[in-house]
């Protein structure tokens, strides 16, 4: 089977396959045209795991924009790439192993979009280049050159979002050979704004989303919030129904997605993650006798895009409420109080719209973190820190708990669905209020962490992500699967005796999808309604080349935020080569 990974990031109208040939054509039609193959012939029902599947993942960013939605489908293009195909007939003819064929879908972004995007302003003018160099980091990261086919769609940077905005039909970009089976990373982002004559599910023989984003945690902190919230978990329960036949949820701290969805923890660490862990496992083992430290000089520090939603109003708090605790315990214990500690020193790694408003509160509330700017996790600086402090209640699964835990540190965490996961290992540590918060913190500044054993690091590998990814996409949903639990059977009040009524419920659903298709196909395919909603303009029909695509500076829905004051001041322009 073909898998196809499609993002929402960088879009291009043609594929870069990456080690053996690059191609790009400028507009949808070149892909679509290319019908010498044809569909991969499956039933939405087939095995994953058979030989032949091609695997189509399209997500909503890539990079060299460091975000969740871009390195994460990159790195599951990757290892799905890399590991082979196993079936009792080929087994039985010991046939050699057959590996995948994967494909990934990423949005391109016009020159004065990556500008505001890319880290230092980077840019690209082709998209070849911009597939090259995501290559060469995936390679670096992951130790093996990985053959993944890279396809672009054209995307805009809706800055009153923060995210990337698909512009015309993302499916006709991608050819029909890699039409089997669709892994859409944030399924409901990447058709808020669909405006195909054919759904996914039309198009491909099996379609998976993966839920990244939890958008009504967002949508509750805004102005308005709770009848935002309330239209957002319409709006993408909605979407996931109409377009997908099944959905993987990270964590149960999105929200619920009826009885297609089961939650499993599909995301994984590089192997340049786990290899410092282990190393400080090793050093561990070697110097058991000794008691010599793990090499650990700085305490804690945060790591995250510096928006308020990532989990800033909480860090300021904890950390705020720990240093008064601090200042009580030194009056009472005198100048040689939590080990001579003033305050709780956490370093700030990241950059973001919110930066200057969270340095303001901090200087306001007299709370003395360090910022330090944007800095790859696995920089050396970086693995002096021994505690990693999380507290966002935003995160679905956060990447860099997982990265933190890999390279063998203390995590601490809220207690909440997001941490679910990481909360069943050792040296991670989860708290439900203040007073929990500062004893662990005590703790962890005291104590060393336990080196993780074998087990427990291979539960966080990339390999053993995608095995449970494929088994997490058996459609329809077994109910013995021990890899997750399904909405519906995890509630309250399930009844084994509705697969009785199942053939009404299928019916039922079908005229829903077909109802609900209709009237968002209507919507989606005006360009006044896609700029009242927020759509954009000029997003309704794809560019017919883009290289020298150069589209307006974005602008906002009636309903959305004001674009950001960078934008305003007009500090992103496209000044030509610099």
């Amino acid at each position: 089977r073909t898998f196809t990974i499609v993002t929402t990031a960088q879009k291009d109208g043609g594929g870069t396959t990456h080690n053996t040939k690059s191609s790009a054509s400028s507009s949808p039609s070149s892909t679509s045209s290319n019908k010498e193959k044809g569909r991969p012939r499956f039933k939405v029902t087939d095995d994953v795991r058979l030989p032949n599947r091609t695997f189509t993942i399209v997500t909503t960013a890539a990079l060299p924009w460091m975000t969740g939605t871009s390195v994460n489908p990159l790195l599951r293009a990757a290892y799905l790439a890399n590991s082979t195909c196993h079936d009792e007939e080929s087994k039985k003819k010991d046939k050699e192993n057959i590996k995948r064929k994967v494909a990934l879908v990423v949005p391109w972004l016009p020159r004065c979009d990556q500008k505001q995007v890319f880290p230092k302003r980077q840019s690209f003018n082709h998209p070849e280049e911009q597939a090259v160099a995501m290559m060469e980091w995936v390679t670096n990261r992951v130790g093996f050159r990985p053959t993944v086919e890279v396809l672009f769609y054209p995307g805009r940077y809706a800055t009153d979002k923060g995210s990337i905005v698909p512009v015309g039909n993302i499916i006709e970009r991608i050819p029909m050979r890699l039409r089997d089976v669709a892994i859409l990373e944030e399924p409901e982002h990447l058709n808020w704004f669909h405006c195909g004559r054919k759904g996914w599910k039309q198009e491909f023989n099996l379609v998976v989303g993966i839920i990244h984003t939890n958008y009504l945690e967002y949508a509750r902190r805004e102005e308005n919030g709770e009848q935002k919230e309330a239209f957002i978990r319409g709006l993408n329960f909605t979407m996931c129904r109409i377009y997908t036949h099944k959905i993987i949820k990270l964590s149960d701290a999105v929200q619920d997605f009826g009885e297609d969805a089961v939650t499993v923890n599909v995301h994984g660490v590089s192997r340049a993650f786990l290899d410092v862990g282990k190393r400080r496992a090793d050093f561990a083992k070697e110097n058991e006798k000794s008691g010599e430290r793990l090499g650990f000089s700085k305490n804690c520090y945060f790591i995250a895009k510096v928006v308020w939603a990532k989990g800033y109003h909480e860090l300021l708090n904890v950390v705020q409420e720990y240093n008064k605790s601090l200042a009580l315990r030194k009056e009472k214990m005198g100048e040689g109080g939590m080990d001579g500690l003033e305050y709780l020193p956490v370093s700030v790694f990241g950059d973001g719209d919110d930066l200057w408003d969270v340095k303001a509160e901090c200087q306001t509330r007299k709370i003395p973190l360090d910022f330090k700017g944007r800095l790859d996790h696995l920089d050396k600086s970086i693995d002096e820190f021994k505690i990693f402090i999380n507290p966002s209640l935003s995160d679905v699964v956060a990447t860099t708990t997982a990265e933190a835990l890999a390279m063998g540190k203390f995590v601490i965490c809220a207690e909440h669905p997001s941490n679910a996961f990481f909360a069943t290992f050792e040296n991670c540590k989860t708290y439900a209020s203040q007073e929990e918060f500062n004893r662990i913190m005590d703790d962890c500044l005291r104590t060393e962490p336990k080196p993780m054993d074998d087990v427990a690091r291979a539960r966080l590998t990339w390999e053993a992500a995608t095995s449970r990814l494929l088994d997490a996409s058996e459609y329809p949903i077994r109910r013995d699967n021990t890899n997750g639990s399904t909405s519906s059977e995890t509630g309250k009040g399930y009844n084994p005796m509705a697969g009785l009524f199942r053939p009404f419920k299928w019916v039922r659903k079908r005229v829903s999808c077909i109802f609900w298709r209709a009237i968002h196909m209507r919507l989606t395919q005006s360009e006044a309604m896609r700029v009242v909603c927020g759509g954009g303009a000029g997003t309704l029909k794809s560019p017919k080349d883009l290289v020298d695509w150069c589209p307006d500076y974005w602008t906002g829905g009636a309903f959305d935020r004001p674009p950001s004051i960078a934008q305003d001041l007009g500090l992103f322009t496209d000044d030509g080569d610099e």
